[in-house]
């Protein structure tokens, strides 16, 4: 396995990907359900996935594993593309969108946006294999395309319809083409202090889509329909457990030492590409030890493990490679649960109902994206990562209003308002940590 550690990241990556795809695959036959599996992908198929959606719900156990098989397969696919390589992008973008698979991609939703990028690249006469992250960053507005297919304009579910598919074909055209754009503009606007940084363009694309089709046309924003009550923490915990404890094993066969991680997770640097700056091992190493530390929290906090919650472990630990770590994420989940506590205290006194304990669903997803603010943690210190998170707290249960809860990166695109809100005055206001370091040394 040590060789493992001397491939290129691509070909290094692009295995990752297969095998992560493949083990949801694999416990898709281990579910209690699993006679349902083809029966309940096809209620997945057929049904909105206005954010927060269930699948467990929806299409059970076993289907929302094959569905989110299905999903990394894509992404896998889309990387084997001539001429691109797999990155910490690649890594961000795959682990991502096939978490998201079990709250609101799936394997039919996912297409029109894609083949967006896809003609955007055929008249910008530019390789496709350039674009694949943007083909499944655009998968972000996957609920609007779903509504489009199954029930818009209507409250109910109507089913499939020849206008729906046009309409969820032309709308993801729409967004395919113009998003490569925005993407390239993002990192330059939150200054690289949001790790999802696709979640801007993404979040304006829904909030224009919420204005056009719904705002504009006089059309009630519909519920979500899902039941967020059905849920198994032993089917997420084992699941979860066996594959990143696997994830630990192989990297520690692969040569990964003790002191090699604990490198990574002291570099005063901010560091954004652990495999190439470290090795594979390492990034390997991430994957398991900050995996643990996630899904560790959401029990902690009595997190409900239905489909979202499952779905968020994996939206979160998408950063893996890319700047997160257990080392500089305890701040931002020390911040979440210092507003969650300030502000319970705080609401009797204005006469409100407090609603925001840390095990809400909107909490538990919020916190999901909030890692994105990592960097400022990283950059400026443990406590400027805790006074971000606390802004995240607040911010990202209204954001929802903007695009009637169809973008799937609400909180990414919530990080981004917060970085444009606190960046700013952190580099008139405050020094970093090396800045600070170097004062000290001065000094003596």
């Amino acid at each position: 396995m040590r060789k493992w550690n001397a491939l290129p990241e691509n070909t290094f990556l692009k295995g990752f990907f297969l095998c992560f795809s493949l083990s949801f695959l694999a416990a898709a036959f281990c579910m209690p359900d699993r006679g349902q599996m083809l029966s309940g992908l096809l209620k997945i198929l057929g049904a909105p996935t206005k954010a927060s959606t269930n699948f467990f719900s929806i299409g059970g156990y076993a289907a929302t594993f094959l569905n989110m098989a299905l999903v990394g397969l894509v992404c896998t696919a889309v990387y084997c593309i001539p001429g691109k390589k797999a990155n910490d992008a690649a890594v961000l973008v795959t682990i991502l969108t096939t978490g998201f698979g079990s709250w609101g991609i799936h394997i039919l939703n996912m297409w029109p946006t894609m083949f967006g990028v896809v003609l955007f690249c055929l008249v910008r006469k530019v390789p496709i294999g350039d674009h694949s992250n943007a083909m499944l960053f655009s998968t972000g507005v996957a609920p609007f395309i779903s509504e489009l297919l199954v029930r818009y304009p209507n409250a109910e579910v109507v089913g499939f319809s020849p206008m729906g598919v046009v309409l969820a074909i032309a709308v993801g055209a729409f967004v395919g083409f113009f998003l490569p754009a925005g993407l390239e503009n993002s990192p330059r606007v939150h200054k690289g202090f949001a790790l999802y940084s696709a979640a801007l363009p993404v979040g304006m694309t829904a909030f224009l889509l919420q204005g056009v089709l719904y705002k504009a046309m006089g059309v009630p924003v519909p519920e979500a329909i899902s039941d967020l009550s059905v849920a198994s923490p032993v089917i997420v915990n084992t699941f979860c457990i066996i594959l990143f404890s696997a994830c630990v094993i192989v990297a520690l066969a692969m040569g990964c030492r003790p002191r090699d991680y604990w490198k990574l997770l002291t570099d005063p640097d901010q560091v954004v590409d652990f495999a190439a700056t470290y090795d594979n091992a390492a990034m390997l190493m991430n994957v398991g030890m900050y995996g643990l530390f996630i899904l560790a929290y959401y029990n902690l906090i009595g997190a409900e493990m239905n489909g979202v919650t499952f779905g968020v472990v994996f939206c979160m630990l998408a950063t893996c490679n890319s700047g997160s770590h257990p080392g500089n994420i305890w701040p931002i989940m020390l911040g979440y649960a210092s507003a969650s506590w300030l502000f319970r205290l705080l609401s009797p006194l204005t006469g409100g109902t407090f609603t925001q304990y840390l095990s809400a669903q909107s909490i538990i997803v919020g916190l999901c994206y909030a890692n994105g603010l990592s960097p400022i943690a990283d950059k400026y210190g443990w406590f400027y990562g805790m006074v971000a998170a606390m802004a995240h707290f607040c911010m990202v249960t209204t954001v929802p209003v903007l695009h009637g809860g169809m973008c799937l990166y609400n909180g990414g695109f919530t990080a981004a308002l917060v970085c444009l809100l606190m960046v700013p005055s952190l580099e008139r206001h405050f020094r970093t940590k090396l800045e600070r370091r170097a004062a000290r040394a001065g000094r003596t």
